[in-house]
């Protein structure tokens, strides 16, 4: 891959644009639990932990299945029946370019940022629209 002039800045790294700290939940935490976390904290995705590692991922997606499903209470489903196991991870130097197209060819929602097995972000598709907004700003702006 070849560099013009115009393009010499640096691609940034997700660890710019990811939101930090995320929460996340106990594999073997209730449903009903994921969902109090996600409605409290105005979030769509949630990393599943099991002894702090990353073991799947639940989103709002996953949530609403449960609790629309006749006769089935979202307290007595586990997070670890209802999440997606083996959720996309990356690194938080990983370039955001990367980490966007894949995003894009695999339809992903989100991207868990993980440092040794533990989440230290996640960088989901409202972060990537604000990168996108901050790159064509100041790499267009003449």
């Amino acid at each position: 891959m070849h560099c013009s002039p115009h393009m010499s800045k640096p691609i940034p790294t997700v660890q710019k644009y990811m939101t930090t700290s995320p929460h996340s939940v106990g594999h073997d935490q209730p449903m009903a639990v994921a969902g109090k976390i996600m409605r409290e904290h105005a979030i769509r995705h949630l990393p599943v932990v099991d002894q702090g590692k990353i073991v799947g991922l639940v989103s709002e997606r996953d949530l609403h299945l449960v609790e629309s499903l006749g006769g089935v209470d979202p307290r007595s489903v586990l997070v670890s029946e209802a999440m997606t196991q083996e959720p996309y991870q990356v690194p938080p130097s990983a370039p955001l370019d990367e980490v966007v197209a894949t995003m894009a060819v695999h339809k992903y929602g989100s991207a868990i940022v993980a440092e040794h097995d533990r989440v230290v972000g996640i960088l989901t598709t409202v972060d990537v629209c604000n990168a996108l907004a901050d790159l064509l700003h100041t790499r267009l702006a003449k």
